[in-house]
Order: C-alpha cells, then structure tokens, then sequence
C-alpha cells in the first residue's frame, strides 16, 4: 500500500528549521530568509499544516529539494 504524499518545499522546510528548531522571532528568521516577515509567517503557516496533515491522517511527508518558492 503506498501512502499518499504531501510535499513540503525547501522553504517551508528551512521555515520551521528557523522558528521550530533553532527558535528563531520571525522577524530574524524571515532576514536569515531575505524575506518579510509576512511573507515567513505565510510559508511557515503552510508549512506546519502540511507537517500536522501527515501527522493526522498518516501521509508520508516528501521534501521537494527540486523546488523554489517564490
């Protein structure tokens, strides 16, 4: 049985690096970005739904190292 997949992007991945393990303000993490802090908070927002939505409901969380957001 495969799992479904639920991706996560480099900069989702460095996001919740910054806030959730070397806990970082946001404000710092988002310079440590070269990004606004607005902009930190929206990827962090989607990136920590995606990390519960596999928690939750057994989805396997796959890294995007192929991928750049915006």
């Amino acid at each position: 049985m495969d799992l479904e997949e639920v991706v996560l992007s480099m900069d989702e991945l460095e996001a919740i690096r910054l806030a959730d393990y070397e806990e970082l303000y946001h404000e710092d993490a988002a310079v440590r970005m070269k990004i606004s802090r607005q902009t930190f908070g929206r990827i962090l927002y989607e990136a920590r739904r995606k990390v519960a939505e596999c928690l939750l409901k057994g989805k396997a969380l796959k890294i995007d190292t192929n991928q750049k957001e915006d």
